[in-house]
Order: structure tokens, then sequence, then C-alpha cells
């Protein structure tokens, strides 16, 4: 007897229907086609258990099961749960009414009850874009397929409440979830915020510009200065994610089986920091199958690389063409998978081995072109694509102590919104540019004009600083983003200069 179940793949961040061929008859044997890996392979022994764990019969003939299409490989423990239903269908102890109109996805375990699964975000979405009735999952991951509406979502706990809902012996009522009211409530969901750091007020402004405008930042300082504490709080001064931002989020962290237990959506920007050990493929994405790496993850968020020089070389060259083209594309001999990769960097270093270089109170103790040494471990050509350049410094005891409260995130953020609102108008007519650090060359020089003495300032700086093209470009960029936060129409001198200061690398004083 044959029968059909349905499952799904998921290829970056998309998902593809697959047909579970089973076909029960004479004979002996256990035959899988169809481009299983070696955790489908073993669904055997997993299968076998739970059915005669439950009560049920395993089929002692020959069963042959068919993955299609079978040019595209399957991997992965959730395919458990459709075969072992596509089984009990063909060998006539369930009936295969109701199979055809589930996806059904699931990891068994021996007892028969249901481990969680990737991906389930994009296949609740292909289940609905195919026409299917609902999606069959375990429970855990229900809230999750829940955000997709007009889609039957039936979360169970073990394959024994599969087959009774199938056979129409119990009634298990779909899970639902308000997507609307889940993203606003969880909106503003921080837990640093700026009005814990006493002092530091000109890198809250050099983050504030940041926010503002989507450009990228480097910190450079002594041990204990708070870089780390500054870069966590990012997030919380960014405009918040747009309900269709949370969902390409929540898909990404769907793919690569991130998402919190019991969570339905990703509301608040994400914050990634890697520890500098981190490889290549770990960081831009990838594997036999590619999975989205940390700069994906950090999609619409931020990517906190501390102690940079650290990083491996090859780690850090990688980061250069995502960073340009705020996506990343994973190719391999049989397929090709594109990431997005829209997000804000972050990173942070000591200015030397000993950290004390440039210190004002501490001497450093490096020698002769070690600080130089130290710093070329970061390239030039990244270094031009990182905007801001900020040097942090201790602070002092009377501004740790003093008892006058900071600006708390929410104030800062307003004016990072309006200022966002701002652009939003300037690009409406724009696809993918949404905020001035994604100005390409041609639309920078269109924007970003200047006044004769500002070209005077600036022609001084480049000549001064030996500053690249793209160097030029990123002030440019900075300055607009200022005068945006000025709510000024025209860049003004003021704004250039400050723009000008945020390049503390290329200055002469810097290891020179």
């Amino acid at each position: 007897m044959l029968a059909k179940t349905y499952g799904s793949a998921v290829y970056g961040v998309n998902a593809y229907l697959i047909t579970i061929e089973v076909n029960v008859s004479k004979g002996t044997k256990y035959f899988m086609v169809g481009l299983p890996d070696n955790a489908v392979k073993e669904s055997q022994q997993r299968i076998e258990a739970a059915i005669k764990y439950l009560g049920y019969k395993m089929p002692r003939q020959k069963i042959v099961i068919n993955m299609a299409p079978a040019d595209i490989r399957k991997e992965g423990a959730a395919y458990d749960l459709p075969i072992a239903m596509g089984i009990m269908a063909a060998s006539g102890q369930i009936s295969p009414d109701l199979l055809d109109q589930y996806v059904i996805m699931g990891e068994l375990s021996l007892d028969g009850s249901l481990r969680p699964v990737k991906g389930v975000l994009p296949i609740a979405i292909e289940a609905r874009r195919q026409g299917y009735k609902g999606f069959i999952l375990p429970k855990i991951n229900a809230k999750e397929a829940a955000i997709v509406n007009n889609l039957e979502v039936i979360g169970i706990e073990s394959m024994q409440e599969a087959i009774d809902f199938l056979e129409g012996n119990s009634q298990i009522k779909p899970v639902e979830s308000n997507t609307r009211e889940v993203f606003f409530d969880t909106l503003n969901d921080y837990e640093a915020d700026f009005e814990h750091v006493q002092g530091q007020e000109n890198i809250k402004r050099a983050l504030e510009i940041a926010a503002a405008g989507g450009h990228n930042v480097i910190m450079i300082g002594p041990p204990g200065a708070g870089k780390t504490m500054l870069a966590k709080r990012l997030p919380s001064i960014l405009p918040p994610l747009t309900l269709h931002e949370a969902l390409e989020t929540t898909k990404i962290h769907s793919v690569a089986g991130k998402m919190p237990a019991n969570s339905a959506l990703i509301s608040v920007r994400p914050f990634r920091s890697p520890h500098h050990t981190i490889s290549d493929v770990a960081l831009v994405g990838g594997g036999g199958i590619p999975q989205p790496g940390e700069i994906s993850l950090s999609h619409h968020g931020v990517l906190f690389l501390d102690e940079l020089p650290e990083f491996k070389r090859t780690v850090l060259e990688v980061l250069r063409q995502p960073l340009e083209e705020r996506q990343v594309t994973i190719s391999r001999a049989k397929l090709s998978v594109d990431f997005p990769a829209n997000f804000m960097l972050i990173a942070s270093m000591n200015p030397c081995p000993c950290g004390y270089y440039n210190h004002p109170e501490k001497e450093c103790v490096c020698g002769p072109g070690v600080v130089q040494r130290y710093l070329n471990k970061v390239s030039g050509p990244l270094l031009d694509r990182i905007d801001l350049h900020v040097e942090v410094t201790p602070v002092s005891f009377d501004e740790m102590t003093a008892m006058r409260k900071s600006e708390t995130s929410a104030g800062i953020r307003e004016r990072v919104i309006k200022a966002r609102e701002i652009q939003t108008d300037r690009f409406k007519d724009q696809k993918k540019i949404h905020s001035n650090a994604m100005m390409p060359p041609a639309m920078v020089k269109q924007l970003c004009s200047i006044s004769p003495s500002g070209k005077t300032l600036l022609k001084t700086a480049m000549e001064r600083l030996g500053l690249s093209a793209r160097a030029y470009d990123r002030i440019l960029k900075v300055s607009r983003t200022i005068a945006d936060l000025a709510h000024s129409e025209e860049i003004k001198v003021e704004h250039l200069a400050e723009a000008i200061q945020y390049r503390s690398l290329d200055r002469e004083n810097w290891a020179g």
C-alpha cells in the first residue's frame, strides 16, 4: 500500500515542500531514497522504537521511503514524524484521509514524544502558500508558527496525539497568536539603558549619531573605560523594529535554531557578540547546507566585535563585502544561497597590547613599533568602512560618584527616530536605501553638498590625515546625519567639523 505525507526542507531563509512517499509491499528490508543524510537514515531506529512503545506494529515487509524531489538533500531529524505517519498509513494502521491536508514535522524520541525542530516559521509560511489546511508540529514550536495567519497550527507533544487527531479520536484546538499584540507588547524590552552610564557624554553623542544614520563605529580606549558597556546599550536607542523587519529577523533565527523556547517573535533588535576565536564560516555563514552566520543573525540589529585586533585577519576581511552589499551569498557546487546581513557594526579595541597608549595618566610600556604592528592587525580597507572612530577615555572618580541623572535611552531614541524620519522621507523613492549610511557615492554627491568654507575645511583634513576617497564619502555621510539630528537642510561647517573628528585612527598622533 502507498501513502504520502508532506514535510519541508529549509534552504537559506526559505522553505521548500518535501513529499514523503511510503510503500509497504511483499518482501523484506527497509529502503530510504531521495538524498537523505545520516540523521534522516538513522530515523529507522527511532521510528521503530516509538511505534512499538505506543503499542503499534512496525511492518515486517519491504518498506520503501522516497523523499521527493530526489535531487535536494534532506538533513536533520525533523522528518521522523512524517515518515512514521507514512509508515502507519501505508501499513493500514491509521487512515490516510487527512494526511494530504497537513504539513507534518517533528523529531521523535524513543517513547514517541517530540523534540523541537528548526526553521518552523519559513515552513509555516510555505505551507500556507501551498494551500495546506494546517501544520502539525511539536508544541514547543507552535507559538512561532502561529504568527502565520490563515493556517491551522496543531501543537502536539507526542506521536500518539498526532494519530488521535488525524483519526478524529481527539480535537486539538489550533494554537493562535495575535502577531501585532505580541509584537507591540515586547517592542521596548531592553535590559540595558544609557541612564545607568555616568559620564562619557562624547561617546553617547557618537553612538547617537551612529544610530541616527545607521553608521558603523569603532571605539578605541584602555581596559575598563566602558567600551563594552556602551556597545550593549546601542540597540536601546535604535528605532523600533517594524513588523516586517521583526518577521524577517525571526525567520533567520528560526532557521538557525536560535529562537528562545515557546517564543513567537523577535521584536527587539538583535545584539550579537561573537568571541574573537570565531571562524570565518561561523561569522558569515556556510556549511554543507548553508546556515546563517553571526552577521545574518545580526540582521536589523548590531554586531559587536570586542577586541577587534584579536580576531583572525581572514575573519575580519570577509566582513568587507557584506558591509557594502548588506547581504552575503554562500555558494556551493549545487546551490547558492543569499542571506540578508543588514547590520550595524560596532567594534572595540585597546590602542596597544598593554592598553595604555595615549592614556592621560598611565604610561604605555609597549616597545617601539609594537603599537603600529598591533593597529595593523586591522586592515585599512576595513577601517575605511567604519564611519566613526571614537576615543574612549576612563571616567574620573568625580563623574562616577556624581549624583546627577544621565539621559535615558528613551530620550536619545526620540531624537534618533526623528532623524530617521527625515531620512525615510529623503529615500522614499529608493527601495534598498533606508538610512544615510546606505547612500552610494553618486547619491552622496547629490545629497551632501557643502559650502565653499566646508570644502576648504574638508580639503585641509584630507591632506593632513591622508584620507582615502571612501573616507571622504564616510565623512560626508556622517555630517549629513549630524545635520539631520539638528533638523538642518544644509550641512554646515560645524557639522562637517564634528564628522571629521570621528576619524581618530587617521590622525598622525596614532602610532605615528
